[in-house]
């Protein structure tokens, strides 16, 4: 239970903070230190699609990973409580208007792809752990992404960080359900386009 509960805590500062801040800078930062603070005790995922990774490479079982998810999808959904409740208005996590979905789409899975390839290669390859940046590793990546498509599709690379305040946006206004899907598919794809690569490039690790 302690690992549900890591990931949870982590997931919620890491959507609140892109609540009420949406910096790249800040969000990058508080990944790097939730993903340092809890990372020993549940591997410091905070993402849906980062665990779908893990799991594809066998490192989580079926059973840890859907409640791993529950656990980041609930934390999410906190976090946008907070947020409706102090501002008095919903947490958009959204594409940019005039974006194609099928752009956005694209966008989403490949960064959600390189946070994945990331997280693989620093906190779970068996020649590159244990190490002290992986934290700032997985924290860069976002930031990086967040600053460089974050306008365009969102910037979400994470089910949670989508899903989660389009389940509480609902208090007034209908589901977006292309929302959703955006924030489900793309990073889905992404981290199995990066559990493949990954097991390709590592095969011979040992």
């Amino acid at each position: 239970m302690n690992r549900y509960v890591v990931e949870a805590i982590g997931t919620f500062f890491l959507v609140l903070t892109i609540g009420f801040s949406a910096n790249p800078l800040a969000i990058g930062f508080i990944l790097a230190t939730m993903v340092y603070m809890g990372g020993y005790i549940s591997g410091g995922h905070y993402n849906p699609a980062v665990t779908l990774a893990v799991f594809l490479q066998k490192k989580i079982t079926s059973k840890d990973s859907m409640m791993y998810v529950a656990f980041q999808i609930l934390g999410a959904v906190a976090a946008s409580l907070v947020f409706f409740l102090v501002q008095q208005q919903s947490l958009l996590v959204q594409p940019g208007s005039t974006v194609k979905f099928n752009d956005a789409l694209l966008l989403e899975a490949l960064f959600t792809f390189v946070l994945c390839s990331v997280v693989l290669h620093t906190a779970v390859s068996k020649k590159n752990t244990p190490n002290q940046f992986y934290g700032l590793a997985i924290g860069a990546t976002v930031m990086a992404g967040a600053f460089s498509v974050g306008a365009i599709s969102g910037g979400a690379f994470n089910p949670a960080v989508g899903v989660g305040p389009a389940l509480v946006a609902v208090i007034n206004a209908p589901l977006n359900i292309s929302n959703v899907l955006l924030y489900i598919l793309g990073p889905g794809i992404g981290a199995v386009l990066a559990s493949l690569v990954f097991s390709s490039v590592t095969k011979n690790e040992k």
